[in-house]
């Protein structure tokens, strides 16, 4: 199904991939792969879905390891407190929301414009946050607009 050059495999220096923690692996791969057009390089133990120039590593959670003793993983229990997310840049913001809303993807709004840049978010199937954002004024030198409140 793979081939050494579709894993996060550096043959030099590093590159950086994203792991989340979920409640279905199959539920969450396909998500990433219709979401996001992602190429399922690995089916399971972990999944690896190879987005545009990343990879999504997608396992259950578990306890601790004698490499990270101390530390259980888990899917996020409040969706509505993050503390990270991802991040994630389109060339064309009407095309990507169209296609996702397609495959099903549930927005908390419409993209909106922030001056500099379009800009949405979606869940994933285990709650976690994603940004969706096409660089617009950002490109001619426009910074977003000064939040109205905490947190935008």
């Amino acid at each position: 199904m793979t081939t050494h050059g579709d894993l996060p495999a550096p043959a030099h220096g590093l590159l950086l991939t994203h792991f989340l923690t979920v409640s279905d692996v199959a539920v969450s791969r396909q998500f990433y792969a219709d979401i996001f057009g992602g190429e399922v390089v690995m089916e399971e133990n972990p999944a690896i879905v190879k987005v545009a120039n990343s990879w999504i590593i997608m396992n259950p959670g578990g306890g601790p390891t004698a490499d990270k003793p101390g530390i259980t993983l888990d899917v996020p229990e409040n969706s509505e407190r993050v503390s990270t997310f991802l991040n994630v840049r389109v060339a064309d913001m009407a095309g990507f929301y169209e296609h996702a809303v397609a495959q099903g993807a549930h927005f908390l709004t419409p993209p909106v414009d922030r001056t500099s840049e379009l800009r949405c978010y979606l869940r994933d199937p285990d709650g976690y946050l994603i940004e969706v954002g096409q660089s617009t004024g950002l490109t001619l030198g426009i910074k977003a607009q000064e939040p109205t409140t905490r947190g935008q």
